[in-house]
């Protein structure tokens, strides 16, 4: 058998395959590693007009979370001592030691509605008036205004979370949409542009939108529960004071 030429010997070498072991620590060193998003490092390599931006949705989610604190418990406290006086009130109790109580709790709600129409109606008959429909006129505007002042108070800061709600996401746009236009003006020096070299920018601008949407949507959520509560609350307020009139002027007419 006449040996193999030289040339096809050195082909065959040059297909024999890589035996695996060899091959995989060039492959190991070839593959990326998987970087998580440090939002720290974005944040602090942001353009100023960015930072400034996040700084802003940054204060008003905090403030928005605090006001969604604090008025969880107004609400549900409301609500609480609402449930709890019409308790009493349709206890069978009499309504002079209701009105007692009312005047030393000075809580507010649908208490403080109670003693401001029952002390309009004494009023009146103590003024001397003997027409009932007067007296119960002077009743329910002492009720209505009493009313007003606590649905005003409920409704305190609402108006916040509806601004920080609606406006947030447009301060987050407006940030990166800025920082996108300071990532392509970087460009410009550049002879060739590569995703890599677009993509830190981009990520950084991005932050902006992200904490915008971040501070926008508790906000919007709060506010929607927030004043559906207020409505029940009002709803309560408006009943009793219609149902109080009413007691009212059954008395006007038995005296």
């Amino acid at each position: 058998m006449q040996p193999m030429p030289a040339a096809l010997q050195v082909t065959t070498q040059a297909l024999d395959p890589v035996p695996v072991d060899a091959a995989a620590p060039a492959v190991a060193q070839a593959a990326p590693h998987a970087q998580g998003i440090d939002m720290l490092q974005l944040v602090l390599h942001a353009s100023l007009p960015v930072q400034i931006v996040m700084v802003l949705l940054l204060l008003a989610s905090i403030a928005s979370w605090v006001i969604i604190i604090r008025k969880k418990k107004v609400l549900d406290r409301a609500l609480r001592e609402a449930d709890a006086f019409e308790d009493r009130f349709w206890s069978g109790a009499a309504l002079s030691n209701l009105y007692d109580e009312a005047q030393k709790n000075a809580d507010g709600g649908m208490e403080a509605i109670f003693e401001a129409g029952f002390r309009e109606f004494h009023k009146s008959r103590q003024r001397g008036s003997n027409d009932g429909r007067l007296q119960l006129e002077a009743a329910q505007r002492a009720m209505r205004a009493t009313a007003s002042r606590e649905i005003d108070g409920l409704e305190q800061n609402l108006e916040f979370l509806a601004n920080v709600g609606s406006i947030s996401p447009y301060v987050g746009l407006f940030g990166t949409v800025w920082g996108i236009m300071i990532s392509f003006q970087g460009l410009a020096n550049v002879k060739e542009a590569t995703i890599a070299t677009v993509a830190p920018g981009i990520s950084e601008a991005l932050i902006a939108t992200a904490m915008g949407l971040f501070a926008a949507i508790p906000a919007v959520w709060a506010y929607n529960r927030y004043a559906t509560k207020v409505e029940r609350v009002s709803v309560k307020y408006d009943a009793f004071s219609e149902e109080f009139s009413s007691i009212l002027q059954r008395q006007a007419q038995a005296d």
